[in-house]
């Protein structure tokens, strides 16, 4: 590539400033998914919620940042760039305030909604200015730099809301990203260019169909556990509408004369893949650390700060393993098989997690992490190598804001999922532990208890109901991280559809933002 054509699509006066303050964006809201995780426990008691409704908090979030991801690319065309990333931060901070403040959970949801609407902007946009304002021989090393952030963000979020969670409380989750976000805004405010503003229509009917198979879907899966699945009209009904709504959307996608996505983009090989992996790696770790927290201070017994702080290894393995990435990439390694290694290395993982048991130690939880990250680190740099490598500067919004939502969704799904699952399993697990219980059993498990059935049989009977429901939630655990090791596995073959990209620029480049 000559010189002449070696130039960014946009000039701005300071870029390792701006990188910085387009960096503080994505890491901001990408924490926001996570950080509220390790204070679910102290949130349900304040907001009045259930363990079932008070992961609400966690999906809202996440679905109002899908629904809303697919008209990124016509308001940056609309307004400008520069005017809905600044609008989105702007927000984004007041929505974390009124979070801070809520006092009930409907008010909570509907201000975690208004949280997610201004967040679902800000990540398309952030990974697009980042291409934007780097050389094309430099964009995929802006993109692994990107792509730490979006990967370490979930893992730094439940350390952070657990130490602020330990030393003020559960509110400061939502508070610490006033000050995150004044900073931002200014750094943005005086370095961000704008993309031109283009005047096109809006495609109204297929953004409906879009967001009501989207909404129906996640509200059949979050009211599913409560109203008895398919045993309840009300859950048929939601089902029945998002089946309905997103065959409406795949119809008039195909046969409009100006739909919401260009066809030439879902054309692309490279990137409808690139689609798919990303549902995987969104309900891989949105799940995982839904389920984790929970399961660390529940059973366990850890804290809340040291929860956070033993999901901390999962960032450290992301980061080792994307350095690995980036040299294997520029010495020429196919990213299709790194991709399928590191899906190959999660599975295991999750593999190690299904023989978890009460009785053990930290070591397991650091050792099982840090193969996790190590898998997902290697995911991701090459993932995005290879879907973007087929684009043109043209399409790069819209295929983010793709690729993002797609992670959304197979973020939402996945918690709804091993959360009804959770739920379930530990009823039914109860259920087939209690009958196995009896008099003669426990004084010869433990005389202790068996004694005090003669004496004192209350007590001794809400011992032995604890003992059965904490074994019934463990089985439960366990359960969960199966169903996810088998969908992570499912999707290893994934890689066979995928086109290796032409030339080594962006493999160098990769190696360039490692520090080679």
């Amino acid at each position: 590539m000559t010189a002449a054509h070696d130039q960014p699509a946009l000039h701005t006066s300071n870029r390792p400033l701006l990188t910085l303050g387009v960096m503080a964006a994505t890491i901001m809201q990408i924490l926001d998914s996570t950080i509220a995780n390790v204070a679910l426990p102290h949130m349900q008691a304040a907001l009045g919620a259930t363990a079932d409704t008070i992961t609400w908090v966690l999906t809202s979030y996440i679905v109002a940042s899908a629904v809303a991801i697919p008209v990124t690319g016509w308001l940056s065309d609309r307004i400008g760039s520069r005017n809905l990333f600044l609008w989105s931060v702007v927000g984004f901070v007041a929505a974390s305030m009124l979070c801070g403040l809520a006092q009930n959970l409907p008010s909570m949801v509907f201000f975690r909604i208004l949280q997610g609407i201004a967040a679902a902007f800000m990540n398309p946009l952030s990974q697009t200015v980042m291409l934007d304002i780097n050389r094309p021989s430099k964009q995929a090393g802006a993109m692994a730099v990107w792509g730490m952030g979006v990967m370490v963000g979930p893992i730094m979020g439940p350390v952070l809301g657990g130490w602020l969670t330990e030393n003020y409380n559960w509110r400061w989750v939502f508070y610490v990203n006033v000050p995150i976000g004044i900073g931002c805004f200014a750094i943005l405010w005086s370095l961000l260019p704008s993309r031109p503003v283009l005047k096109r229509g809006f495609d109204l009917f297929g953004f409906a169909t879009l967001a009501i198979a989207i909404s129906s879907l996640q509200l059949m899966l979050d009211r599913g556990q409560s109203e008895d699945w398919f045993a309840s009209w009300e859950v048929w009904l939601e089902g029945l509408v998002a089946l309905s709504a997103a065959w409406m959307f795949a119809v008039h996608l195909a046969t409009a004369k100006r739909p919401m996505f260009g066809r030439d983009l879902l054309a692309n090989r490279n990137l409808m893949t690139g689609i798919g992996f990303m549902l995987v790696v969104g309900m891989l770790m949105m799940a995982t650390m839904a389920l984790l927290p929970p399961m660390l201070q529940n059973l366990y017994g850890y804290p809340v700060l040291d929860t956070g702080l033993l999901l901390v290894p999962r960032g450290v393995g992301i980061i080792f393993s994307m350095a690995i990435a980036g040299r294997l990439v520029a010495k020429g390694a196919d990213p299709r098989w790194l991709v399928g290694t590191g899906l190959a290395i999660a599975a295991v993982s999750l593999w190690e997690m299904t023989g978890w048991t009460l009785v053990m130690g930290a070591r397991h939880f650091i050792v099982t992490g840090l193969i996790q990250g190590a898998g997902l680190g290697l995911i991701f740099i090459p993932l995005n190598i290879t879907a973007f490598a087929t684009l043109g500067p043209h399409q790069r919004t819209e295929g983010s804001s793709l690729m993002n939502l797609s992670r959304n969704i197979g973020a939402s799904v996945g918690i709804s999922i091993v959360v009804a699952m959770l739920a379930r399993n530990i009823q039914t697990s109860h259920m087939e532990l209690a009958g196995h219980v009896t008099a003669g059993g426990l004084t010869g498990a433990d005389p202790i208890v068996g004694s005090m059935l003669g004496t004192n049989s209350d007590a001794a009977l809400a011992i032995v109901d604890g003992l059965v429901n904490q074994q019934a939630a463990m089985i439960a655990y366990l359960d969960d991280f199966k169903l996810m090791m088998i969908l992570t596995a499912c999707a290893i073959p994934l890689v066979l559809l995928m086109k290796r990209p032409r030339g080594a620029a962006p493999a160098k480049a990769s190696a360039d933002a490692m520090g080679h």
